[in-house]
């Protein structure tokens, strides 16, 4: 298992430094890129732009929130790491993983995406896996 996304996988971490375009902007790692969709404004939206995942995690907090947001956040978060792993490296550095168990296993109580404690959805580590079997089987 793969419990922490630190040192050799931080990869895994959406706070991983890497381009994205995405609405012809660029974003420096994939938590800006989700953070910025959680609006509807475009205003807004672009202040993700080239800023840190930790200030774009900050940011996040306090942006007029699309309504729908809880019924597609999983879904976004699906889409941000697809668009993540179409970058060979990290594609390669994925399936590397092998069959390893993908945990966000975290201190600061984030039950949903990761496991704070030894309690939690990880839906990250799920979707990373997703990502890992599609990759796999050519999709």
């Amino acid at each position: 298992m793969i419990d922490r996304f630190r040192g050799k996988y931080f990869f895994l971490s959406n706070m991983f430094n890497m381009n994205i375009m995405m609405g012809g902007k660029e974003y420096t790692c994939t938590e800006a890129v989700f953070q910025s969709i959680k609006t509807k404004d475009p205003d807004e939206r672009a202040k993700f732009a080239g800023i840190s995942g930790k200030e774009a995690k900050r940011l996040g907090r306090s942006v007029r929130l699309r309504p729908d947001w809880d019924k597609i956040k999983v879904e976004v978060m699906k889409w941000v790491i697809h668009q993540k792993f179409q970058d060979p490296e990290l594609r390669q550095l994925l399936i590397d993983t092998g069959d390893e168990e993908l945990v966000e296993g975290n201190t600061w109580g984030d039950t949903f995406w990761g496991v704070c404690n030894g309690y939690g959805k990880n839906m990250l580590g799920k979707i990373l896996m997703e990502e890992r079997e599609s990759i796999r089987n050519g999709k």
